[in-house]
């Protein structure tokens, strides 16, 4: 067989070698040809120039290698029936395989580097909350330094807490219950009534927003309505969609109002009676 023409400096070592010579002999790397391998490798080996031990050993600890399993594989086969035989070949492969895919990997990072030269990047910036990042508090040495014990965590936990709600109302945290405010329609009336006398007229909106509470704004309402219904009050608006302001009718007199009240008691206790005056018919 004729001798191989190379030079060591070609392969980065005896897998490049192997790798080479199974990509030239276009064969399968699963079943790989040990004898032919073997001879090829050993006809290099033989004529490398290298006055380097260490680059030489690793050569011929390969080469002890493949005549190793070029051996093995000579040899006659002798198993059991019912185990399979190794193939001495494996490791070799395994080994070859793992070299191909560094060397794959290693390439695609140098075309990587040839493309990185070619592009200009946008000079390193750090964020701000980067920058000030401070790492936590390391809490167990804190606890170990300041003595602090399970129950002095509770309290103040506990204190915190309780600072947290009397901040987020501070009157009302001071109270359990809040009473609600008991209001009279007719002294809302009269209150009202009060309030436009002498005036040109009270803005509607006003008078409710003045109010200190939902209920309060109802009665104000319904007191509004009765003191029209007794002609107490006049409500007049200047255009469409206009405000509404509410006048106050001086010719009604304030025993008007009072008589508002008992008037009403009066109706109810003429239809009470009259209701149970009036005979039943058949």
């Amino acid at each position: 067989m004729s001798a191989i023409d190379v030079k060591l400096n070609v392969f980065e070592g005896p897998l490049d070698l192997l790798l080479h010579l199974i990509e030239k002999n276009k064969v399968n790397i699963y079943d790989i040809p040990i004898v032919t391998i073997t001879e090829q490798y050993l006809d290099y080996v033989n004529h490398m120039e290298e006055e380097d031990l260490d680059v030489m050993s690793e050569f011929l600890v390969m080469a002890a290698t493949l005549i190793r399993i070029k051996s093995k594989m000579l040899l006659p086969k002798v198993t059991e029936d019912d185990e399979e035989e190794e193939d001495p070949r494996d490791e070799l492969v395994r080994r070859l395989l793992e070299y191909k895919m560094y060397k794959y990997a290693a390439s695609e990072l140098k075309d990587l580097e040839l493309d990185g030269a070619k592009a200009f990047y946008k000079k390193e910036s750090i964020p701000a909350e980067v920058k000030n990042f401070k790492p936590a508090v390391d809490t167990v040495a804190l606890i170990s330094e300041y003595d602090i014990n399970l129950e002095r965590l509770n309290e103040i936990f506990k204190s915190v807490m309780r600072k947290q709600v009397e901040k987020v109302d501070p009157i009302r945290s001071k109270f359990k219950n809040i009473e609600r405010e008991e209001i009279s329609l007719e002294a809302k009336m009269a209150e009202i009534r009060e309030q436009v006398r002498g005036l040109a007229g009270i803005n509607f909106r006003t008078l409710l927003e003045m109010q200190a509470s939902r209920s309060n704004i109802i009665v104000t309402f319904l007191a509004i309505l009765e003191l029209m219904k007794i002609g107490a009050i006049q409500i007049r608006q200047e255009e469409i969609f206009g405000e509404i302001i509410i006048d106050s009718r001086d010719d009604i007199e304030t025993y008007e109002l009072n008589s508002f009240t008992v008037s009403a008691d009066k109706e109810d206790t003429n239809e009470s009676a009259s209701a149970e005056e009036k005979p039943d018919t058949i």
